[in-house]
């Protein structure tokens, strides 16, 4: 017993030790105190995120039997590339047809026009033989029988005057309604034809092909989507109780598992969500029960990211995100209360489509024609 007492620490050293422990406890806490106010509270963070962005599905316009697959999944195609190839035969015949139907209206418009000009004359001669002849019935050196066939045939040339100007008053041969019309077969069986290649609208990876070769398709079906990852977004879930503070504007630091947490990703919030998720759900929740235990929801958070970020490192569709928003400035709004003038996603791969057939129109009306024409577009 005297030894334990002896070996004691004396009261004045743990006196100290307690001393220097509740100091450093103190300091701890008034360093994270300093960082809550400085920093902390100003950060809203949530782990519930993902990648999203759009899933372009790739379909045909027309049907066809596939000939041919030029892309696979994983693969990465530029807009207008070529990804699946459909039999042209049968839109090749009914582009020929179409082709020599608009060569036909043509010279059949031209000789309308051409026989105006012979009726018109045929008309004034009968009109000046009448006139000659009229004074003469007077005298009997024309009888009225042979004055009255006279008449009748001014009427009838008359008739086919005005049958053949019907067709074509106020138009000229390459704005006849029959050569339009056979101008617009033209431009159906063209673009057809020219369908049966499918092509990228836009550029980015392929993913979910499910086309076969051989297999028959019809318009519509989806055969492959392709996903540009170069305009992908992330959709933060954050728990309504973090809402308050949260402004479009506020800038963003994200994380990807893919790539831990070396790697960050800064963005922008650039709108919340008009709904819950549960709102928006197939089978939406029904709360009015007796037995109704309150749950949290989520509103999902869409974040622009940087586009030279992502260039070095991609993402893909789906990924898991941590999301941390500086909610510093309050000056942004909560609620988007503008729209955007321009498309959200856009293409012009199939306008040279529209292009091609109307000069392949052209150039047969002009050769048909005997001079250059331009045929009048929907452009």
């Amino acid at each position: 017993m005297a030894n334990e007492l002896t070996n004691a620490p004396p009261n004045g050293k743990r006196k100290k030790l307690l001393t220097m422990l509740l100091a450093a406890c103190g300091i701890a806490a008034i360093g994270y105190t300093v960082y809550w106010a400085a920093i902390a509270r100003y950060k809203v963070e949530t782990d519930n995120a993902y990648v999203q962005g759009n899933v372009v599905q790739i379909t045909p316009q027309v049907a066809g039997t596939v000939v041919a697959i030029e892309a696979d999944d994983t693969d990465y195609v530029k807009a207008g590339q070529l990804l699946v190839r459909l039999d042209p035969i049968d839109a090749r015949v009914a582009l020929d047809q179409a082709e020599a139907k608009l060569a036909t209206a043509v010279r059949e418009v031209r000789g309308v026009f051409n026989t105006n000009a012979a009726l018109s004359a045929d008309v004034a001669t009968k009109e000046a033989d009448l006139a000659r002849r009229a004074p003469l019935v007077t005298t009997g050196a024309v009888s009225k029988e042979e004055l009255s066939h006279l008449q009748t045939a001014l009427t009838d040339a008359r008739e086919r005057l005005a049958q053949n100007q019907a067709l074509i008053e106020g138009t000229s041969v390459e704005t006849n309604p029959r050569v339009l019309v056979a101008a617009a077969q033209v431009r159906e069986s063209y673009l057809a034809y020219k369908r049966s290649g499918i092509t990228a609208p836009i550029s980015g990876a392929v993913a979910k092909r499910n086309v076969q070769i051989g297999q028959r398709v019809q318009a519509g079906v989806p055969l492959m989507a392709v996903v540009p990852l170069d305009q992908v977004w992330v959709d933060a879930n954050f728990k309504e109780s973090q809402l308050e503070d949260l402004r479009i504007g506020q800038p963003v630091t994200l994380t990807a598992d893919v790539y831990g947490g070396s790697q960050e990703y800064h963005g922008h919030v650039i709108g919340l969500g008009a709904g819950t998720g549960a709102a928006f759900s197939l089978l939406p929740a029904q709360n009015a029960t007796g037995n109704w235990i309150k749950i949290v929801q989520r509103l999902p958070v869409r974040i622009a990211l940087e586009p030279d970020e992502l260039r070095e490192h991609p993402l893909r569709v789906g990924l898991s995100m941590n999301v941390t928003v500086n909610v510093h400035d309050q000056s942004g709004r909560a609620v988007t209360d503008g729209s955007s003038n321009q498309p959200v996603v856009a293409t012009t791969v199939f306008d040279e489509l529209g292009k091609a057939a109307d000069e392949r129109v052209n150039r047969i009306v002009s050769a048909n024609l005997g001079h250059k024409v331009a045929l009048p577009t929907l452009n």
